[in-house]
């Protein structure tokens, strides 16, 4: 599921059983990221594939990426591999570091 950064931010606030994904390079990463984020780069295809299928499939995952694009690719693999409640942060980290929610 897409949601806008006011209702990604509102939802996961909420969510006691919230998983904070980003799917971005270690680079990217590096250079700022959401508090509390794992990361889990989908450049490197095998190894993101293998990683989703370690996660728990009961968590509610809280998806990232810096547009947005990659994310929402991020949440069909996860969806395919059993892991069905997914929010993709549309936007990406670019916005979400321009509206200051951090």
């Amino acid at each position: 599921m897409n949601l806008s950064q006011e209702d990604w931010k509102k939802k996961i606030e909420n969510d006691e059983n919230a998983f904070l994904l980003d799917v971005r390079t270690f680079e990217e990463f590096q250079e700022g990221h959401i508090p509390n984020a794992k990361l889990i780069d989908i450049l490197q295809a095998d190894k993101f594939i293998e990683s989703i299928k370690s996660l728990d499939p009961n968590k509610n995952y809280y998806v990232y990426c810096r547009s947005g694009s990659r994310s929402s690719q991020a949440c069909q693999l996860m969806n395919q591999t059993g892991i069905f409640s997914t929010f993709n942060l549309l936007g990406g980290f670019m916005e979400w570091e321009e509206a200051s929610f951090s």
